[in-house]
């Protein structure tokens, strides 16, 4: 089992927030004391039942009742609060662990694939509700209700003890067997869920090449072959789930037959050894029946563990995963993300000796110099760089040689996010969030955008065709819009929010004619008013447009 490089506890418990550790604590012992509360529930019954033997008067009988049911409500008012500091430590670390990876992924380039975190941040972090509210109390009453019982036992039937005594440990030992086989099982089905998000993502993202690749038929066979791996993933899980029960299940059987075979020869006068003879030279109606209560129960703890022992599997494969994530090769962006004052200086950009580490590759780059209102194309094939230049510009990349000086200064972590507050940034891909596009242009729900930046951004037109013009909600399975309709739109945002530093990703790439000349005409526009401009492009066209162009390999535009 894995093991944090620090400590001796599993990589699951690290996963544990301190006040999560100290509630999950509180919990864990109140269920065990719930549980042994038992213990008088069981004397109280026996108690109440031997009597009638004996035609004890009905005064003991509702005694008897009375403190089993005291007893009863007891123990249901202790663990209804054991479980709810569980439930509330499980909420909490998933909440802590969801919230740290987002943080900590949001702020990364390079690393985890967007379907594999989706897949990690719902369905994989939700396994660790189950162990915590289930396994973490589960073996807490392990540890001791079994001794506990036996402790009770044993002075009353060494016989019954002994029984106990022997089934009991052979539980934990073949748990301890199955428990590997869980773990390897359920780390593989974790595998292959991420997988199968992945290959979802992918599908789904590409399903309009596909269609035009007449692909349909192959994908959806990937899709199938890979649905069935998890569903063997899924049922070996189960497998294991299912012997560890059935284990379990045969010795705890055998072992209260056994007392309750001794127990009944023992009453009949059969069995004459077994006990010590403190109470008399055989058992008692009384203790009897007292046996006869605990001895499930004795072993109620280990089956309560045994059901949650596939919970542990899963959350150390989980917890296997998020190691895994952290460790993961990745670049930090610079800044926190967050708004800020825009950055004082010159709207000036210039790299200089910069090389870049993306994977196993290292990106050597050009030096680039732009003043203030001056206009670049970044022109070359795919993969020599011009996208990692926009994002090295924007504080999205970090260099791992030479440096990036923006407005006259070094981009460090602490400039970032101010310099990021006079970009505008036009990717190839624009996602556009689940908003109007009044909030989205403007940057609150009824902000107000002037027509003048939709007519200089060309973008009137989509704007009136919408079907509640800026009220339309166009993100998050909104109306939409095409992708050079997208593209103007955020050029408009820009002009509203007063962008002195406009980076372009490819922004004519797939366009009809029309819709290309629309947009070189906009970025023409915001250079010659005075505005940075730098694109990254293979048009020829709109590389002309721009008043320097960089190329980074020979024969690039």
């Amino acid at each position: 089992m894995a093991k944090s490089p620090d400590t001796d506890r599993t990589r699951a418990e690290d996963l544990l927030e301190p006040e999560a550790q100290r509630r999950l604590r509180s919990a864990a012992r109140l269920s065990a004391f719930a549980a042994a509360l038992w213990l008088p529930q069981a004397a109280a019954l026996s108690w109440g039942i031997a009597g009638w033997a004996k035609a004890a008067p009905l005064s003991r009988t509702l005694w008897a009742a009375l403190a089993f049911a005291l007893f009863g409500v007891l123990r249901a008012g202790i663990e209804r609060r054991a479980a709810r500091l569980a439930y509330a430590a499980a909420d909490e670390t998933i909440h802590a662990r969801r919230q740290a990876l987002l943080d900590r992924e949001a702020l990364r380039s390079g690393g985890a694939s967007s379907a594999a975190l989706a897949a990690l941040l719902t369905e994989k972090l939700a396994v660790l509700g189950p162990w915590i509210t289930r396994y973490r109390p589960a073996m807490a009453r392990a540890r001791l209700l079994p001794l506990l019982y036996l402790a009770v036992i044993l002075p009353i039937s060494w016989a019954a003890g002994l029984v106990l005594l022997v089934a009991g440990p052979l539980i934990p030992l073949f748990m301890a067997l199955v428990g590997m086989a869980a773990k390897d099982a359920s780390e593989k089905q974790m595998v292959e869920v991420g997988a199968m998000n992945t290959l979802l993502i992918d599908r789904i993202s590409a399903l309009p090449d596909l269609l035009l690749l007449n692909a349909a038929e192959a994908s959806r066979a990937e899709f199938e072959a890979r649905a069935d791996g998890l569903r063997e993933r899924t049922m070996a899980v189960l497998r294991v789930a299912f012997l560890s029960s059935t284990v379990l299940e045969l010795f705890s059987a055998l072992g209260v037959a056994m007392v309750a075979v001794y127990v009944g020869f023992s009453l009949l006068g059969e069995i004459t050894i077994g006990t010590w003879g403190l109470f008399g030279p055989q058992l008692t109606l009384f203790q009897g029946l007292f046996l006869l209560l605990l001895a499930p129960d004795f072993f109620q703890p280990l089956r309560d563990l045994a059901a949650a022992w596939h919970d542990k599997a899963a959350a150390e494969a989980v917890a296997e995963e998020l190691a895994q994530v952290a460790a993961a090769p990745g670049v930090a962006v610079l800044g926190q993300g967050g708004s800020a004052a825009p950055l004082s200086g010159p709207a000036s950009v210039a790299l200089q000796g910069v090389r870049v580490q993306r994977g196993a590759q290292e990106i050597a780059l050009p030096d680039i110099a732009v003043g203030p209102g001056a206009s670049l194309a970044l022109c070359g094939p795919s993969g020599v760089g011009k996208s990692t230049a926009l994002d090295l510009i924007a504080g999205l990349l970090v260099p791992s040689a030479g440096e990036v000086r923006v407005a006259g200064e070094f981009l460090s972590s602490e400039r970032a996010d101010a310099w990021r507050a006079r970009l505008a940034y036009v990717p190839q891909q624009v996602h556009i969030p689940d908003t109007t596009l009044r909030g989205f242009l403007s940057g609150a729900p009824d902000g107000d955008v002037p027509p003048e930046a939709l007519r200089r951004a060309r973008a009137e037109r989509i704007v009136e065709a919408l079907p509640v013009g800026l009220e339309t909600v166009l993100g998050e399975s909104g109306a939409g819009v095409s992708g050079g309709e997208a593209r103007r739109l955020l050029l408009a945002r820009a002009l509203i929010r007063g962008a002195d530093v406009i980076l372009a990703d490819e922004p004519t790439a797939d366009l009809d004619a029309a819709t290309g000349a629309a947009i070189i005409e906009v970025l023409h526009d915001l250079a010659a008013e005075g505005r940075t401009v730098i694109v990254a492009t293979h048009d020829p066209v709109l590389a002309e447009a721009m008043a320097q162009r960089i190329d980074l390999e020979a024969g690039a535009c």
